[in-house]
């Protein structure tokens, strides 16, 4: 691993709505030199001034896409130098069957066309049902994966696709250079996310993982933990640059 550590900022979202500029800086203080935004349309001019005074970047951001208004979106993706909106979760409902996922992929591809006018790229984040749900044996993200244009790229939250009962190196052995965004958890594999634990103290592979796709930026996420989170993220920092030295 010789890229830098990101963080999804939803695992700080608490301490965000309570003071931004005191919660970059804080991971900043970590180590952490990227982060990856939710929720930033509405906050944009708070995360112009915030990130580059941190001394953070923000490579890629979380925003639904799907369904929304692109063009603000867009706008803020470009005032902050976010590269890619990854559209974070697209309803269960879509992932049956093989007509339903490739409409999914059509509209992704859409989206991406668009984005492209603006120097953006698209992406997707999985959780755990689209690899629970199979399609003629095989996980949905797969068959998403399959239908894409080459322009849409992947986040895959590692986590998720061993709660959804797939080998997370396998399956990112088999997806390629279409995984540019890694979500690395940790944690008992279990859909309780206040089991979720810092990076390397849980049961996931996480070096096999790492190597499975050494090409795509690894980006610390707990949708919630039990304990302090800030020492969660201190916690994984330590032990993905350990790895990546």
């Amino acid at each position: 691993m010789t890229s830098p550590i990101s963080v999804q900022l939803y695992t700080v979202r608490d301490a965000i709505a309570a003071d931004l500029p005191g919660t970059l800086s804080r991971l900043a203080s970590i180590g952490y030199t990227q982060v990856e935004p939710w929720g930033f349309v509405e906050r944009v001019d708070e995360y112009a001034e915030a990130l580059p005074a941190a001394g953070l970047t923000a490579p890629s951001a979380h925003a639904k896409l799907v369904g929304q208004d692109l063009e603000p979106i867009f706008a803020a993706a470009v005032r902050l130098g976010v590269g890619t909106i990854i559209d974070p979760h697209i309803d269960e409902t879509r992932w049956i069957t093989r007509e339903d996922v490739e409409a999914v992929a059509a509209e992704l591809g859409e989206i991406a066309e668009a984005a492209s006018a603006h120097g953006l790229t698209v992406g997707y984040h999985n959780h755990a049902f689209e690899l629970e749900n199979l399609i003629d044996g095989t996980p949905a993200l797969e068959v998403l994966a399959a239908a894409l244009p080459p322009e849409v790229v992947l986040e895959v939250d590692t986590y998720w696709v061993e709660v959804g009962g797939v080998d997370a190196a396998e399956l990112l052995a088999r997806l390629g250079d279409r995984v540019r965004f890694l979500h690395v958890k940790d944690g008992p594999k279990t859909k309780d996310d206040t089991e979720q634990v810092a990076v390397g103290r849980g049961t996931m592979p996480v070096r096999d993982i790492l190597r499975a796709a050494p090409q795509a930026l690894a980006v610390v996420e707990l949708d919630d933990h039990a304990g302090d989170v800030f020492t969660a993220l201190e916690q994984s920092f330590s032990f993905l640059d350990g790895v990546r030295a």
